[in-house]
């Protein structure tokens, strides 16, 4: 079987020997390099091609996320460009992360059981062609998202944005709801509208956004605002100006 090249772009000696356990003692990679800070990383991916790239997102010179960024245009000539799985002991850059369409974010300290999980989204996810990758990365930041992060039960990981069924929030944080589940998110709504997908996604009051694609029906109440009824029962009195547009919208 052929082994998976891995490098790891990690400043901290004891985490990075930890990575590299970890790394040897899986089969199916194979370690090539272990770089200290984010411009020996950059470097050494582009000389080696990793197919896998495990980095910090806090190093001396370039951070991870800049290293990420570094390598949008760079010519792979027949190869693709590597997977990232960023590792951190913090998650306020979880959405950034996967805006830079990574793999997996590991939140530290990590187990050995939360490491596998995350090599197995690797080794699951079919590699794109070069030119399939430079268009993904060159997206705009003002494209609509078409995945979060978001925690549950001590692990972060990816949920697609056409599962969301809507959005609730107060001034910090924003609760989302998607397949039957919340989860809560330490961003305002706001940062989420200007992302999401308008033809999607509706702001139907100041703390509330909702995905069309669940709305089961929408009926006038005595005050003839619309009442938004999700699928799973959910009801949201939408605004009077929102509540005008989808009437005047109606057939």
């Amino acid at each position: 079987m052929t082994s998976t090249t891995v490098l790891i772009a990690e400043d901290e000696p004891l985490a990075a020997e930890a990575l590299a356990d970890c790394v040897r003692a899986t089969p199916s990679l194979q370690l090539v390099a272990v770089c200290e800070d984010g411009e020996d990383a950059l470097a050494q991916i582009r000389a080696l091609r990793p197919a896998l790239v495990l980095t910090d997102i806090q190093m001396p010179g370039l951070t991870g996320l800049q290293v990420v960024q570094a390598l949008q245009g760079h010519d792979w000539g027949s190869g693709h460009s590597p997977r990232i799985i960023f590792t951190t002991a913090y998650d306020q850059h979880a959405l950034t992360a996967f805006e830079l369409h990574a793999v997996d974010y590991l939140l530290k300290p990590f187990s050995r059981e939360r490491f596998d999980e995350a090599i197995q989204h690797v080794l699951r996810e079919a590699v794109p062609d070069t030119s399939e990758v430079a268009k993904a990365l060159s997206t705009p930041p003002d494209a609509p998202l078409t995945r979060l992060l978001v925690r549950d039960q001590g692990k972060i990981f990816p949920l697609q944005v056409d599962t969301i069924e809507c959005l609730r929030s107060d001034n910090k944080y924003t609760a989302i709801t998607s397949k039957g589940r919340s989860f809560l998110v330490r961003l305002p709504i706001a940062d989420f509208e200007t992302r999401l997908d308008p033809a999607r996604f509706l702001r139907v009051q100041r703390g509330c956004i909702v995905n069309l694609d669940f709305v089961d029906s929408l009926t006038p109440d005595e005050n003839s605002q619309l009442v938004v009824q999700l699928r799973d029962g959910t009801r949201i009195t939408a605004n009077r100006e929102v509540s005008k547009m989808l009437r005047e919208q109606s057939l």
